[in-house]
């Protein structure tokens, strides 16, 4: 059963740092586009960062450059995305996708605030 769960999300102040979490199963990280997605109220999902198959490129969409970073550890089948710098308006609910099998994480919730 393909399954991907979020975790790492939480309350940081402008200038923090917090590292979110996608464990998967059924289905290996490493052979698969691997996605980070965000939607904050009132808006559409955005993509953040993405990490290819293999070698692991990767991209990002445009607000998050030069802060956020997208990695994998394929012993534990597990992508990650590390935000530094954040700021208000990273507030959002981050999810994790898998597009080739068409799954999504549930989601966890990022807010930066004083």
């Amino acid at each position: 059963q393909v399954q991907l769960v979020d975790s790492g999300g939480g309350l940081v102040q402008p200038g923090g740092s917090l590292r979110l979490s996608c464990a998967a199963s059924g289905f290996t990280v490493s052979m698969n586009v691997m996605s980070w997605y965000r939607q904050a109220p009132g808006k559409g999902r955005e993509l953040v960062a993405r990490i290819g198959p293999a070698g692991g490129s990767t991209n990002y969409g445009d607000s998050v450059k030069g802060r956020f970073a997208i990695s994998r550890d394929n012993a534990k089948n597990t992508v990650y995305l590390q935000m530094n710098s954040l700021r208000p308006e990273d507030t959002a609910v981050y999810y994790c996708h898998a597009p080739s099998v068409g799954s999504w994480g549930q989601g966890t919730q990022v807010t930066v605030s004083s």
